[in-house]
């Protein structure tokens, strides 16, 4: 679930099929198995991206502890595994969907191979994850198999950060997210920043049919340049059925977007997001850095 809100691909407001009751429970078999058809796949590209942004950051600050990574609507720590191990999104599909190889295990036993199972893949330039969502289960999945160095349960569109939340928040170099924007809001945004001394850069993947707008304001008062990746659009996943499409279609012509090459081809698409320092953006571009 999304930090805070429904999570992004459950949600009468958007006419969006009701996936919600797949992000909250004791493992992530029944998400994979659900999304699986429908080729949800923005964690693959956001793979490539967040190493790319993170390979950036590390190279900046040379010879100082590894970087701190905030995922925010992490569910179970799927961008964590892809940025950290030596797999795919179409390894853990084939993992969680496969029947004999966890299709029986009980939850607890799963957790315990799973968490060997990433051990063993753990790439030697890891870096250390926060994972914030409001759905409790999910994040304490991916807090027991190792998938987040620390987990956090909580709705911050609500509420206040905890006070373990900001005082982990202090060190951290980027936040990230594939799929959470217009659930949360620039609140959320916001209570984060307010919990860092220095802003880090923030990464966004945000389906074309919501606004960014009010993010970037907010994060251009804490002093950051928010770049979209021109040119490119990224694949979500497919509409689950027509009521999903018609919805989508009539929120990208509210917001004056062409659909063709895009939208028309079946599925939910993402704009990329780049909030950074003009120093930063200044000395390498978005469409440099990004592969």
């Amino acid at each position: 679930m999304a930090a805070g809100a429904p999570h992004p691909s459950a949600g009468p407001d958007w006419g969006k099929a009701d996936f919600e009751a797949i992000y909250d429970r004791p493992d992530p078999r029944t998400y994979f198995r659900t999304l699986r058809p429908l080729d949800y796949q923005i964690p693959h590209h956001g793979q490539g991206v967040f190493r790319a942004l993170a390979e950036s950051l590390q190279r900046r600050r040379p010879g100082r502890p590894p970087l701190q990574v905030v995922d925010l609507c992490c569910s179970y720590g799927v961008n964590a595994a892809l940025l950290n191990h030596k797999l795919s999104l179409a390894d853990l599909y084939d993992r969680y969907t496969d029947a004999q190889e966890t299709g029986g295990l009980p939850p607890g036993r799963l957790a315990a191979e799973d968490r060997t199972f990433y051990d063993e893949l753990r790439r030697p330039e890891a870096v250390r994850v926060l994972g914030i969502d409001a759905a409790r289960h999910a994040v304490g999945y991916a807090e027991r198999v190792g998938l987040l160095d620390a987990g956090f349960a909580e709705n911050l569109e609500a509420a206040e950060p905890s006070a373990r939340l900001r005082d982990a928040m202090a060190g951290t170099d980027l936040i990230t997210v594939t799929g959470g924007v217009g659930y949360i809001s620039a609140t959320t945004f916001g209570r984060l920043l307010a919990c860092t001394p220095t802003a880090p850069w923030v990464a966004a993947f945000v389906l074309r049919t919501v606004s960014y707008a009010p993010v970037a304001a907010l994060l251009a008062d804490a002093g950051l340049v928010t770049e979209r990746l021109p040119a490119r659009t990224f694949r979500q996943r497919r509409f689950a059925d027509l009521t999903e499409r018609r919805a989508a279609f009539g929120a990208l012509q509210d917001r004056d977007l062409d659909t063709t090459g895009k939208e028309s081809d079946g599925f939910y698409h993402a704009d990329l997001y780049l909030s950074r320092p003009a120093a930063d953006v200044a000395a390498l571009p978005l469409e440099r850095l990004v592969p």
